[in-house]
């Protein structure tokens, strides 16, 4: 009966469903059809979401807004222009060091896009850039943030799989470092290529300025990790510490909040986190039957019987984590695939650190693989201009993200270093 499920949830999908409702459509039939009462669905829903560290995700996609509207954001794009904008081609540079900073407090790598987008895609156009590259920069650089710590899709691998929040937040750091240099050096080489625009250097001044009125907002994120890594708190209570802390420099500091942007954040948070935990609980549902079926014992017996060979198994698992982030948004497919795949990355003696970043890194990076990665809508839609186009001017970024995979993937110790440093 397993391919009710699993047709009624493609069948969702090519209809446009949201991934949610798709989901819980195809739950539902499986039990009309078996036969089993219909009371496990609330049951199996709450017990998904009725996990004390999910509480974190609302509080950091709350700060994130509250950072986007309350000028935080402002301010670390600025910082950057400072920094980076006397380079040639220094508008791309700072939207990638912008998402950096940013680091994707704003929940997902689509959210990054679409917030970071709507202010650098304009501004870039303004300048002289090419509309696809703008576009391209744009999308690539929203892969760095959910990579770089504090990352939600990080805090869902956690929930899944028991691991430490805090190991998993260091473990991706290096990881999405490289992949942000990565990109910064393949945006400068063809921005010199293309004669793309450059600022006058800033003075000194200029730059200390500058980094006095990004320290508040850089400093969000320093409290969050130390205070993670160090035990002061537990990553529910650090988002709670964010949403906090961006009020209160949003609303006295850069004096940018409201009550009226204030009642926008709030609603945009609350639509956004209740979008997030039914999904949680529709998935939490497709794995209760996916188990029942006996499919991830399955998938795992039939990829171990073909070899038990760690890295071509950790090959296998890119190849089909990319092409499913290629479809799916990241935190839906790691609800439903994780699980599944940590099982055979266990099998062959894979670190389940190792393996998270590796699964979450491939998912994003398949959000921005032509021909229809979801970043590449969202920057196309921004730029107004083919998805095509876009994909073409992101090929380099995308061959850069390739190379860092497969780096993360061959040397463990990019994962494991910090985390073993840190919290061993």
């Amino acid at each position: 009966m397993i391919w009710i499920l699993i047709l009624v949830f493609v069948l969702g999908l090519i209809l446009r469903f949201p991934i949610a409702f798709a989901l819980g459509l195809a739950c539902l039939s499986y039990l009309v059809v078996k036969g089993i009462p219909l009371i496990i669905m609330p049951i199996k829903m709450y017990s998904g979401i009725d996990v004390f560290v999910l509480l974190s995700v609302p509080g950091f996609i709350m700060a994130g807004n509250l950072m986007n509207h309350g000028g935080l954001t402002d301010k670390i794009i600025a910082f950057c222009n400072h920094v980076l904008g006397h380079i040639r081609g220094g508008l791309s540079l700072v939207n990638i060091g912008a998402s950096m900073l940013f680091a994707g407090i704003s929940g997902t790598a689509i959210s990054d896009t679409a917030s970071m987008g709507s202010i650098m895609i304009p501004a870039m156009k303004k300048e002289g850039y090419d509309t696809d590259f703008s576009c391209a920069v744009t999308a690539a650089s929203s892969t760095v943030g959910p990579i770089i710590p504090p990352s939600v899709p990080m805090i869902i691998a956690a929930t899944l799989s028991g691991l430490s929040v805090g190991k998993l937040f260091l473990a991706g750091a290096l990881p999405g470092l490289l992949l942000g240099v990565g990109l910064l050096v393949a945006a400068y080489v063809i921005s010199k290529r293309k004669k793309y625009p450059k600022h006058k250097r800033s003075s000194l001044n200029e730059v200390f300025h500058g980094f006095v009125d990004t320290f508040w907002a850089l400093l969000m994120t320093f409290i969050i990790l130390y205070g993670i890594i160090g035990g002061i708190f537990t990553p529910t209570e650090a988002s709670i510490v964010a949403v906090a802390y961006a009020l209160v420099i949003g609303l006295f500091v850069y004096k940018k909040l409201n009550f009226k942007n204030i009642q926008v954040v709030l609603l945009d948070s609350m639509k956004t986190s209740a979008s997030l935990m039914v999904l949680v609980g529709f998935a939490n549902l497709f794995g209760y039957i996916l188990i029942t079926e006996q499919i991830p014992q399955t998938i795992s017996n039939e990829i171990l019987g073909f070899t038990t060979n760690k890295y071509v198994v950790l090959l296998l698992i890119n190849l089909l984590l990319i092409l499913v982030g290629t479809f799916m948004e990241t935190i839906a497919a790691l609800l439903i695939l994780f699980p599944i795949l940590l099982k055979v990355a266990l099998a062959v003696d894979v670190d389940p650190i190792h393996f998270a970043v590796i699964a979450v890194l491939n998912l994003i990076i398949g959000l921005t693989t032509p021909p229809v990665g979801v970043c590449l809508f969202v920057a196309s839609s921004i730029g107004k201009i083919s998805i095509g186009a876009v994909s073409k001017a992101g090929f380099p970024f995308l061959l850069v993200s390739l190379v860092v995979l497969v780096l993360v993937t061959l040397f463990p110790s990019l994962s494991l270093w910090l985390p073993g440093l840190f919290m061993d």
